[in-house]
């Protein structure tokens, strides 16, 4: 322990928060592979199952087996555990079992809460750990119930109700996209009930915990003067525009395709459903392998963008988008600094978002490059989607999962790591640590374009 620790002390903060995902992966896989966890008869081979943790850990919900067909209620319960690693944080829920026995957060694991969280700060992040888990614990207790209660009627009893409406209310909530039905919740076409709370439940989760502490502070303080911080505009801003555009797209590019024959009322929640669910959930009411290309490929640009910092969610994430489209509003202006909602946005954040958009586009192509050689039979806009669905951690697929080789699987399986882990820990790791320079060069301008 002591050779561990003292080797731990050399790494950065961002190499230890992907030790300790790496870490959770192979606890996660212990945990899905103890003895009761598999209903009898059912084997399940080694590379599926790691890929099963591996989708738990980062909460993406991809998956080569069926949940419901695969695990009892015991492995389902190990299955849920993880969800709450992986959606919450490692470091996240290590923190409140320090907290519970009351053990003291000492610097050096404040500095990789603050990685973890993309947080900027060292001060409030015990409290911010607080605040996390106690408002994602209540969310996923409170959406459980609802379901549970709503379900009954289709059970026997009352824990099977509670294990399945508790299972729904995680798998929303953590924006995992997992299911026990085997077709996600194509069952609940039109039960309205069950797709809006779902909605709810994945905007709560991909939104970002900053932006539900902030809310919850207004509520709580009814303060006329409290101000919303700047993340907190930009990232409910961007996610609601993104949400508008996603579904509009989808209503009018399926009106004439997919679409054909059903109600107004119909259109409008599979689209809007759809826009939510592409943003990190995965969880689906509609078969997407009818949807046409062009479709697949909207879809795809909103798993690639994903949910917000801070949440439970992968991909660029949404500051990432606003940030790169506000430079370059500016810079089509002429002007030299970005302004919105009357700050100042710093010069390193435009440089962070454009290297995680260059290096995300990067690590896109080079995973479709390696899956069109692997992977010659299926189709080019199925491997895309199955790419950016498993970097932006959502879980939706057009039905390939299982056919992907073992390369292919490991492809996938690198992609909702890194998506899960955050491409700015990603770098971290890659670069090591921060080095500032004594001295600097001349400067000397450069043609571009």
């Amino acid at each position: 322990m002591r050779f561990t620790r003292e080797h731990l002390r050399k790494f950065t903060p961002a190499q230890i928060i992907v030790f300790y995902y790496f870490l959770a992966i192979a606890i996660s896989y212990l945990l899905l592979n103890l003895p009761g966890v598999y209903i009898p008869g059912v084997e399940v081979r080694f590379i599926d199952s790691l890929f099963t943790a591996v989708s738990a850990v980062s909460v993406t919900g991809l998956s080569s087996i069926s949940i419901g067909e695969t695990y009892t209620p015991f492995g389902i319960s190990m299955l849920m555990l993880v969800l709450q690693f992986g959606g919450i944080g490692i470091m996240s829920i290590g923190t409140f079992f320090w907290l519970l026995i009351k053990k003291r957060i000492g610097m050096r694991e404040r500095q990789l809460i603050m990685t973890e969280n993309n947080q900027t700060s060292l001060s409030g992040l015990v409290y911010l750990i607080r605040e996390i888990v106690k408002i994602i614990f209540l969310i996923e207790l409170v959406g459980g119930l609802i379901f549970t209660f709503y379900i009954m009627r289709f059970y026997d009893t009352f824990s099977e109700a509670f294990l399945h409406g508790l299972f729904m209310a995680v798998s929303a909530t953590t924006n995992a996209g997992f299911d026990l039905t085997g077709s996600s919740l194509m069952p609940y076409f039109n039960d309205y009930f069950i797709q809006t709370a779902t909605m709810i439940l994945i905007i709560l989760g991909a939104i970002g915990f900053p932006v539900l502490i902030e809310v919850k502070s207004f509520l709580s303080k009814h303060d006329r003067h409290f101000r919303f911080s700047l993340f907190t505009k930009i990232t409910t801003t961007m996610f609601g525009v993104l949400l508008v555009i996603g579904a509009v797209a989808i209503f009018v590019l399926e009106s004439m395709h997919s679409f054909k024959g059903m109600a107004w009322h119909e259109k409008i929640f599979v689209s809007l459903f759809h826009s939510v669910s592409s943003r990190s959930a995965g969880l689906t009411t509609f078969d997407v392998t009818e949807f046409s290309e062009a479709t697949d490929i909207v879809i795809s640009s909103l798993m690639f963008i994903g949910a917000s910092p801070s949440s439970v969610g992968g991909g660029i994430r949404t500051t990432t988008l606003a940030i790169a489209i506000l430079f370059l509003i500016n810079f089509a202006k002429g002007n030299e600094v970005i302004h919105i909602f009357h700050r100042q946005i710093k010069l390193i954040d435009v440089f962070r978002s454009y290297a995680v958009i260059l290096l995300a586009g990067l690590m896109v192509m080079i995973a479709l490059l390696i899956l069109l050689i692997t992977e010659p039979t299926l189709p080019v806009v199925a491997l895309l989607f199955e790419i950016t669905s498993a970097f932006g951690t959502c879980g939706m697929s057009l039905g390939i999962t299982g056919d992907l080789s073992i390369t292919g699987k490991i492809i996938i399986m690198v992609l909702m790591f890194v998506g899960r882990v955050g491409l700015i820990s990603f770098l971290f790791t890659l670069g090591g640590k921060t080095n500032k320079p004594h001295y600097h060069f001349p400067k000397e301008r450069v043609i571009i374009g």
